[in-house]
Formats: structure tokens, C-alpha cells, sequence
């Protein structure tokens, strides 16, 4: 159920919103392709990894033409190489429940944590592994609305309104 947004997107900054993983190549990924599709110009999202695997996983790319994201520019980073990008908050998508370490942040940059499921951990079909791309892909999408919230506040509010996420998610 997608929320009819009227305002204007012309605003003096983004939200800034950096996705970390340990290897950023499944759903870090995930999460700044879907964050930049569907951010309507009020979120710039980049991705990172504390150890990149180097290339992005394949099927994030075949999930991702598959429901119309642009793959264009996506690459498996290390977070040294997003230094410059400065973000506004830093979103930890390991799935700590299933035993997986999150890289650590540090920082005063605001933290959440949203832990995905890895599709690509998943033994199955074909099928199988893209419908669970495809959930991964509309879990993203279900908690972008509430970033995107955020990213319509005034810039100045965005650091409260983004600790009081992170509380809310510890």
C-alpha cells in the first residue's frame, strides 16, 4: 500500500542515507538501488561493505530489472571508498538473528538497523531465491516510508527524528 506524496522535491539538502553489510553485494545493495528509486528526490542512498566481496551478487541485479530499479553505478564498495559521502544515517541490513556479525559504525552519525534475511543465502529453486529477492526488495521498500517520512522534515529535525528511529529499533 504506497502513500500518495504531494510536495515538492526541491529542497536544499537530501536525507543521506549509507547501507552497510559486511561484503555489499546482496542487500546492501538492495537497499540503495530501491532507496534511490523510490527516494523521489529526497534521499540519496550509497552502499558499503566492511569486507566487499568486489562484485555484486547476480541475482540482486536479476531481482532488481525484475521489478524496474536501475542497476546503473551499483558496485561492491568498502566503506573507505564512500569516506567523502558524509551520511545523515548509517543502516545496519545484516541478520543478526541468524548468527551474522554487523560491521560497527562509529561515529556520531545516527544508527538503525534493519536486518534482512539474505536471499542469497537461500537453497531452493530458481524461483525460490527470486521470490525471496523480491520479499527482501518489498521489506526495503515497506521501511523506506518511514526514512522517507524523515527525509520530508525540515533538515534541521532529521538528527532527533533519526535517533528516535534508532531507540525505537534497539
Amino acid at each position: 500500500m504506497a502513500r500518495i506524496r504531494l510536495f515538492s522535491v526541491s529542497r536544499e539538502r537530501v536525507l543521506k542515507i549509507l547501507y552497510i553489510c559486511t561484503h555489499n553485494r546482496c542487500r546492501s545493495i538492495l537497499s540503495e538501488a530501491v532507496s534511490n528509486h523510490f527516494g523521489q528526490g529526497l534521499i540519496e542512498a550509497r552502499s558499503a561493505g566492511s569486507d566487499p566481496a568486489g562484485e555484486v551478487h547476480p541475482e540482486s541485479l536479476k531481482a532488481l530489472t525484475s521489478e524496474g530499479i536501475s542497476t546503473e553505478g551499483l558496485q561492491s564498495d568498502s566503506w573507505q571508498d564512500v569516506s567523502d559521502f558524509n551520511p545523515d544515517v548509517v543502516i545496519t541490513v545484516c541478520d543478526a538473528a541468524a548468527g551474522e556479525v554487523c560491521p560497527l559504525w562509529m561515529g556520531a552519525t545516527p544508527k538503525l538497523h534493519w536486518g534482512l534475511k539474505d536471499p542469497s543465502a537461500l537453497d531452493g529453486t530458481e524461483e525460490d531465491r527470486l521470490q525471496a529477492f523480491g520479499d527482501c526488495i518489498a521489506l526495503i521498500r515497506q521501511r523506506l516510508e518511514v526514512l522517507m517520512d524523515v527525509a520530508s522534515l525540515p533538515s534541521e529535525r532529521w538528527s532527533a527524528a533519526l535517533q528516535a528511529l534508532g531507540a525505537k529499533s534497539s
